[in-house]
């Protein structure tokens, strides 16, 4: 009897902790770097995954960075050449993050929230600290997450003829939205 009592008190445990993390492997990520030269510079990738722990507030994304589309064909291929992304050296950006003051939320009740993420982005070889905004919607037990902010390209080392000719904005606009 107390072997059962102990295997289900495991069982129960268990199921608890695993509930507190929740994964989306179709989080979206866009990237918009169009000017007034240019409406082009702009992409969106679909298959980002995502994860956010509801007692720890982590929050994490990993994406391809081939994955972006853009609706040039030339453009994506600049995109992940190696003056830019280069995609073949690095195929991969991330985020690892913490929501902060995560008493905020609710997430046991239907509603919308509004808190803040800091953590470090990485692309390339470089990870810089970011800090942003974050709209969190609670609907039936599911989670949805909003955010957007600006990165400077320099700071990843990303130049180019392109941006010092303002045809692609330096500070682009990166926006995330998932779903978990």
């Amino acid at each position: 009897m107390k072997k059962t009592l102990f295997a289900l008190s495991f069982l129960m445990i268990t199921g608890i902790s695993f509930a507190q993390k929740k994964t989306t492997s179709s989080a979206t990520v866009t990237f918009d770097a169009t000017t007034d030269k240019d409406a082009l510079p702009k992409a969106t990738n679909n298959t980002v995954n995502g994860s956010i722990n509801t007692t720890t507030g982590a929050i994490a994304f990993e994406a391809m960075v081939a994955n972006f589309a853009f609706s040039n064909p030339k453009i994506q291929e600049h995109f992940n050449g190696e003056k830019w992304m280069n995609s073949a050296e690095w195929p991969k950006f991330s985020f690892q993050g913490k929501i902060t003051k995560l008493s905020d939320i609710n997430f046991t009740k239907n509603g919308t929230y509004t808190a803040t993420v800091s953590g470090k982005l990485s692309i390339k070889d470089k990870s810089k600290e970011v800090r942003t905004p974050v709209t969190v919607v609670i609907a039936d037990g599911k989670i949805s997450a909003t955010s957007s902010f600006t990165i400077k390209l320099a700071d990843y080392d990303i130049k180019g003829v392109p941006i010092e000719a303002g045809k692609v904005a330096p500070e682009p606009k990166i926006s995330v939205s998932a779903s978990f």
